[in-house]
């Protein structure tokens, strides 16, 4: 998994448009959220900027005898 190609002189990135992720760009600085297989992510804005990422997890009953 190749990591995205940043130019600080231009102060871009290159990011891969074939690979699922979420990317947070605070004061410049590239935060890459990556997926899970299942769940469901929550951005917390304050002053608007992202201050947090709340990550939950989603767990499907099969008749497992413990999760």
């Amino acid at each position: 998994m190749k990591e995205a190609a940043i130019n600080l002189e231009k102060m871009t990135a290159e990011i891969n448009l074939m690979e699922n992720a979420a990317y947070v760009v605070i004061d410049g600085q590239l935060t890459k959220v990556t997926p899970k297989q299942f769940g469901e992510d929550t951005i917390i804005w304050k002053d608007g900027k992202v201050l947090d990422v709340i990550r939950s997890q989603r767990t499907r009953i099969n008749g497992q005898d413990v999760i």
